[in-house]
């Protein structure tokens, strides 16, 4: 039985805190904080809570609720897919965090065959019973995001959708990924991060904030939206709110696309960016997606080399 979030001490809290931070500090000095176990059994309980029986993913996520990013989302990893596919005969994929399997689909669908990971059990056991007659599937339930390392088993593309702002040492984590678990020629393929802040105009930042707060309010969630972003911005913490414990872009200022774009670099032939505007609310997406500034993005890396 998972812990409740609320049984995760203050002081877990507070290291996870300092770790995100200096992980934040790191790619201007020397080192990289590793995580411990501790702080690791805090984020799987989290997952837990936050991903539990019922969820619905799609309702706060614009990859998976607006129709045109979908089916660009879609297109790409298809594309990808058959690619490979015609290249060699096969395709094998690594979803990581697949949720309840909406892109797993789009990898079937292109005649691809796929392992899926997950470190929420509810979602895990949704996965597991919604492919449960197909062998194109296999499905790792992966409670410290090291299922892919440990399977000693290797992959033709790698999928990372609204993944990469939940993993705390992502740099690190993608690099393995890419080192060990990439087969040579391989693909990966990331979509829906926050673009880093620091890169951003005010006007944007203020632009996202907004139509956050916007989404917030038709969700009769405005009170617990400024609540969190009011602890976010004091860099304070609830060890009774599990998007504290697995939100980590808040803490780094979203995710370093120019930092990812350079790793990719050096181990691929080809190498695209896709920088994009998204949010919550169909109305404000649908107005914003051609008028207002970038704030997420994703990235085709091909040719491993």
């Amino acid at each position: 039985m998972t812990p409740p979030v609320g049984a995760i001490s203050k002081s877990v809290v507070r290291r996870i805190n300092r770790e995100s931070r200096a992980m934040a500090e790191a790619r201007n000095g020397e080192s990289q904080t590793v995580l411990d176990d501790e702080h690791l059994r805090a984020v799987e309980d989290s997952q837990d809570v936050s991903h539990g029986d019922g969820h619905n993913y799609i309702v706060g996520s614009p990859h998976l609720r607006h129709t045109a990013l979908r089916q660009r989302i879609d297109e790409r990893i298809a594309g990808v897919v058959r690619d490979v596919k015609r290249r060699q005969g096969h395709c094998t994929v690594l979803e990581i965090g697949a949720g309840h399997g909406s892109f797993t689909d789009t990898v079937l669908a292109a005649g691809g065959s796929a392992a899926i990971t997950e470190m929420s059990k509810a979602s895990a056991d949704y996965l597991a019973d919604k492919f449960y007659d197909n062998p194109a599937v296999r499905v790792l339930y992966d409670t410290d995001g090291n299922a892919p390392f440990r399977e000693n088993a290797q992959y033709d593309v790698i999928l990372l959708i609204s993944v990469i702002h939940h993993i705390p040492d992502y740099l690190d984590v993608i690099t393995r990924l890419c080192d060990t678990v990439l087969r040579t020629g391989g693909a990966v393929v990331t979509f829906q991060d926050p673009l880093w802040y620091p890169r951003q105009t005010r006007w944007a930042r203020a632009l996202s904030w907004g139509s956050y707060f916007a989404w917030r309010l038709t969700q009769g969630e405005l009170r617990r939206g400024l609540a969190t972003r009011w602890r976010r911005l004091r860099g304070n913490y609830s060890e009774t709110e599990p998007s504290d414990l697995v939100e980590y872009h808040v803490v780094r200022d979203g995710v370093d696309d120019s930092e990812l774009h350079d790793l990719f670099q050096e181990r691929f032939k080809d190498v695209e960016i896709d920088r994009y505007f998204s949010t919550q609310s169909p109305r404000i997406h649908a107005f914003g997606e051609k008028r207002f500034p970038v704030n997420t993005f994703g990235i085709l890396a091909q040719g491993r080399l």
